[in-house]
């Protein structure tokens, strides 16, 4: 079996015309397709979805300050 994409069998793998630039623009027009699948959150929920990670990350941050502080005291004492 040969590498590459899969083609089913008699079905013809599909030619783009226009070089460069017709692949660029089959690009773009993918994208927009796909962005227009996107279910986009509302106002409430993506400033509900920003708290939760500002509380993640200063949580995330004051565990380490407080375990950071733990073994400075803790080496400070060993070779102090």
């Amino acid at each position: 079996m040969s590498e590459g994409t899969t083609v089913a069998k008699g079905a013809q793998p599909k030619k783009i015309k226009g070089g460069p630039f017709g692949r660029l623009a089959l690009f773009f027009r993918q994208v927009i397709d796909e962005l227009r699948k996107v279910v986009w959150p509302t106002r409430k929920e993506l400033w509900t979805y920003f708290l939760v990670v500002v509380v993640f990350i200063v949580a995330i941050m004051a565990y380490t300050g407080i375990l950071d502080f733990i073994f400075d005291r803790i080496v400070m004492w060993v070779f102090a």
